[in-house]
């Protein structure tokens, strides 16, 4: 599910709703295991702030739904990253979340305005630059860390980038 919180940047949810339905085909992760919810600058870097103390907004956030479960047990062979801290969910209405709770994997807050700027930094479309942080959003949620392993969030993110057609 893509929740639209913000109007700055128009947006295709649906078609960003269909490539988050290939990537958790791909990785085998239940419908409605995630949701994501597209945010204001300012809303991102509140968010930032909170849950990471870090100054300023970012272009992605993951809000794992049950972090000790996670860091418990690998799901499929995955290594969960050694460092998620416990993070809280973001106290707002910003998400609508299933009724089932059962295999919710978590939210996923990203940032259009940073998503642009970043596209056009890396050279790419706008619309593969969101897929991209769908796409990075999710690993996160499932263990992954990139800032604490040794490449595997990395390596797996290229594979199945080219997987699913992005560069």
């Amino acid at each position: 599910m893509i929740l639209n919180r913000q109007s700055a940047i128009r947006v295709s949810v649906s078609s960003l709703e269909g490539f988050l339905r290939r990537v958790q085909r791909r990785l085998r992760i239940p419908s409605g295991a995630v949701a994501v919810c597209l945010v204001t600058n300012a809303q991102m870097a509140r968010w930032n702030r909170a849950f990471r103390k870090k100054a300023g907004t970012t272009d992605v956030l993951s809000f794992p739904a049950n972090i000790e479960e996670r860091n418990r047990k690998s799901q499929r062979g995955v290594r969960p990253a050694a460092r998620l801290s416990r993070r809280k969910q973001p106290s707002t209405a910003a998400f609508a979340r299933p009724a089932s709770f059962a295999a919710y994997l978590g939210d996923i807050a990203i940032a259009p305005a940073v998503a642009r700027k970043n596209a056009r930094r890396f050279e790419r479309t706008f619309s593969d630059e969101l897929r991209i942080l769908v796409l990075h959003g999710v690993l996160h949620l499932m263990g992954y860390d990139h800032e604490t392993d040794r490449g595997e969030m990395d390596r797996l993110e290229q594979s199945v980038r080219r997987s699913l057609g992005l560069a």
